[in-house]
């Protein structure tokens, strides 16, 4: 059987690939095609414990049997107008917005086209590139993900913290590419007729989307540069 796999992140760089198309036995598991390529790149194999797999964009147990024609995606560790969103998403009935793009965010023009009578406060977090990690020097950052899937992710992440929370309204915005000093990478924007609410809200939408979305960075500095590893969901099973 054919099966589509897709590498992200640091996995990228181990297999100095994107993609590929790989023909396996019937039968075979998510976990048997980790093999198959570790086989090939040894490397690999001290990422086994980080690494969790997603087939046909859902997140899935290594046990699982693959069959022909699927897309497999081996997936490291998360880190996070007319023509802006390469992908975007919006909650029939409720509003709830979601957005990748690779160009710089305004959450506050967001925030106000979003706002509504209703609401008595909405609560706008923003993750920007900072200057340095512990101490080391950072020129640039680059954000890569697995676009299909992330932005079903955020959706499903958003619109289950809307029905959870007394809350009006969520949006969750993450830039792609190339990140100055200083630039917004992702935005939180949570709308409420109360503000206990928005803030408890943007606190969960954060911390969950740093931990399920498929979403990596690379930070570069003046010596080098490394892929920032963080940490999947405890929910989350990996090979």
């Amino acid at each position: 059987m054919r099966i589509r796999v897709l590498f992200f992140g640091i996995l990228r760089d181990l297999t100095g690939q994107r993609e590929c198309d790989v023909e396996l036995a019937e039968g075979v598991t998510a976990g048997g095609l980790f093999d198959h390529f570790a086989a090939q790149f040894p490397a690999l194999e001290a990422a086994r414990k980080s690494v969790t797999v997603a087939r046909n964009q859902e997140f899935a147990d290594p046990s699982v049997r693959l069959t022909d024609g699927d897309e497999v995606a081996l997936l490291p560790p998360v880190s996070g107008g007319s023509g802006k969103w390469i992908h975007e998403i919006t909650t029939p009935g409720a509003g709830n917005f979601y957005g990748l793009t690779r160009e710089p965010i305004d959450a506050a023009a967001v925030a106000r086209q979003l706002l509504q009578g209703v609401d008595g406060a909405f609560v706008n977090f923003e993750g920007v590139v900072r200057n340095n990690t512990k101490g080391r020097a950072t020129l640039y950052l680059d954000y890569e993900c697995y676009e299909a899937m992330a932005i079903k992710m955020m959706a499903q992440i958003g619109d289950e913290i809307a029905a959870a929370h007394p809350i009006s309204r969520i949006a969750m915005l993450h830039r792609l590419g190339r990140m100055e000093i200083g630039e917004t990478s992702v935005a939180v924007i949570v709308f409420s007729p109360h503000r206990k609410p928005a803030f408890e809200a943007a606190l969960e939408g954060i911390n969950k989307l740093k931990k399920l979305v498929p979403i990596w960075k690379k930070e570069h500095f003046a010596d080098g540069e490394v892929w920032v590893e963080g940490e999947w969901d405890e929910r989350l099973k990996t090979l």
